[in-house]
Formats: C-alpha cells, structure tokens, sequence
C-alpha cells in the first residue's frame, strides 16, 4: 500500500490550527470501564493519548482500559454489562437492536466511516472476485466483525453461504492459516490484515488480494464508541466529557503520530513501532476518510448514508425489525463541529 504522506500533513496541519480548553465537566471522578476493538495497535493511539495527557482526568473520568477481542464482541460485552463504554462495530449493533432492542448499547462517537470489512485471499489463488468465495473453505474468528457481516455481503454478492464452509480459529492464527493455505480465504478489517501480514513476513501488496465489502455496495459505517442507553439518559455530562476527551486525543495523535505510536508502546512494549505508524496513518486514510467528514465532522454520521446502512443490514440479516436511526446512534454528545471537522484533501 502507498502512503500518500503529503495528504496526511495537510490534515495534520489542519486540526492543530486551533486548540480548545476543556469544557467545565464534573469535578468528582467516575470509574469508567472500556474494553476496545482489538489488541494494543496503532489505531487505539488516540484513547491512550488522552488518557496520558490528562483529558479524561480533566472530564472527571477515572478510565480503565482493556484489549479487545473483536469489533463485534465489544458491542455484546457493553450490552451484557461487563464493560461501560466500548470500542465497537456499529454494524453489530444494528443488528443487536433488531432483535433485542431492550438490550442495545448507543454510539455516540462515530470513528470508522468507510466500510473495512474483507476477505482476504493469497494472491497466487484462482479467487478472484466475491462470486469465487463459493465452494471454498474460509475462516475467521468467531467475533471478527467481517465474519459477522458475511451473510450481508453474501446477499449482496449473491453468494450462496450453503456451499461457504466457515472454520473458527484464534485471531492470531488468522494470517498463519492464510500464508499455509489452510484456509482459502479469511476475514478481517483490511489494516488488520495488511499489517499483521506484513509482521508475519509477508508481502501484503503482492502477496494479497482483498475482496472488499465496500466494493459491492456495502457502504457502511463500522467502530465507534459504544455505551448503554441507561448511561445516556443518568450521565450525560459525563458521556459528553468521555466524547471531548476522545476527540482531543485524535487531534494530538493527528499532530504528532510519533508521540501516538509511543503511547502505544508505553502499554505494549514488544510492538514494532513502524509497523504500527503505517497502520495508524492507513486506518486514518482508509477507515476515517469518507468525503462526509468535511461538514459532518468526525464523530457525528450522513442521516441518509446512516439509513440506508441500517437498512441493508436488517435486510440481508432478516431480522425482525427496523431499529430507527436514533436507536442506534445519537449525535447529543459530540463536541462543537468546528472541534471535529478535518480537512483531509
């Protein structure tokens, strides 16, 4: 993958123009519990550098953070109680509120806005688009949000799940199983993949092909920051400061994606800081990068874009019921739009 570092700097640049002071949050701390998307990487740069820097303190947030073990898993964890505000899919949350809408978490921090989700195949495979994902063996971990999404893309790409054989296994094992040909195919966030490939010893731009979600329609949001509806309605002030805090660490990491990856580091020493850095630089040009950000502004989502998303999971899932837009994601406790809007052409 190329990265188109002269872009990254006019954005950086953009969002360190100006600076804002801490809006006058609570003074008592609250204990907060957040679990995030995945293991210590890159792109949980900016939740480590407002913890560092004092902006959850600053918001009356006493913040514990864990590894994660899946988009997905993270929206199921925060529904179940086990955690108070996670790093999460928003795709499985559509889907949670369609069937068990009492249950369902919000997002109130939309981060990912281009769709992610993937099969990746080897590059010497005779795969070559989604119709020849029929009659292979793929796999992928049980929690893995694009395994999860599957029987959307395979409605969407025609694809009959019937004759897909799916094998589960340990996500670490995911590029290991691919590069042994163990499986055909694996699913994953394409950064994920890319980059844990490249740790592995692979090539990812020879050695991979992607069958992209994205490319045949799914035009979807994915991970934002997920918390329960009964922490909304008793907290909001402290929803709104976890939200600020948040914010303030994407500018930083913006502005300084050494000083990211370091904050990274401090909690997982053994990571391979460059590695990590085209991650980070990857997952900001290729996950949070939809046109929309230029007047909605990170965090916040396209009313229509956000519709129509919901729709095409309820759809190719079946479920039961259409969870409406507000069940789902609510944009009261964003930041003033001035705070949150990065030019990134």
């Amino acid at each position: 993958m190329t990265i188109t570092r002269r872009r990254f700097t006019k954005l950086a640049g953009a969002v360190t123009a100006t600076m804002f002071a801490a809006p006058a949050f609570a003074k008592n701390k609250t204990k907060v519990k957040m679990i995030l998307n995945w293991r210590y990487q890159g792109p949980q740069s900016w939740f480590f550098l407002a913890k560092d820097k004092g902006y959850f303190d600053e918001a009356g947030i006493d913040l514990t953070m864990d590894q994660g073990n899946g988009s997905g898993a993270a929206v199921g964890h925060v529904a179940g109680g086990a955690y108070d505000v996670g790093f999460g899919d928003v795709n499985a949350l559509i889907r949670l509120a369609g069937t068990k809408p009492e249950e369902a978490p919000i997002c109130v921090y939309q981060m990912y806005n281009k769709p992610p989700f993937t099969v990746a195949v080897l590059a010497d495979s005779d795969i070559q688009t989604a119709a020849d994902l029929q009659g292979r063996l793929l796999g992928g971990a049980v929690n893995d949000g694009a395994l999860k999404l599957f029987p959307a893309f395979a409605n969407v790409a025609g694809l009959d799940t019937g004759k897909i054989e799916i094998l589960n296994f340990k996500s670490n094992l995911r590029e290991q199983m691919l590069m042994n040909k163990e499986v055909e195919g694996v699913f994953g966030y394409v950064n994920t993949i890319r980059f844990s490939a490249k740790l592995s010893g692979m090539n990812p731009d020879k050695d991979i092909r992607f069958i992209s979600y994205g490319d045949y329609g799914m035009d979807l949001y994915s991970n934002g920051l997920i918390i329960p509806k009964t922490m909304a309605a008793e907290e909001p002030e402290m929803v709104k400061g976890m939200v600020w805090a948040v914010n303030q660490g994407v500018k930083d990491t913006l502005a300084d994606l050494d000083a990211a990856v370091d904050a990274v580091a401090a909690r997982e020493p053994l990571i391979n800081k460059n590695i990590e850095k085209e991650r980070l630089i990857a997952t900001l040009q290729d996950e949070m990068n939809h046109p929309e950000l230029a007047t909605t502004g990170l965090g916040n989502v396209d009313p229509g874009r956000f519709k129509k998303a919901i729709d095409l999971v309820v759809k190719a899932n079946s479920l039961p019921r259409t969870p409406k837009p507000s069940e789902i994601y609510s944009d009261a406790f964003l930041p003033a739009e001035e705070e949150r809007i990065y030019k990134l052409l």
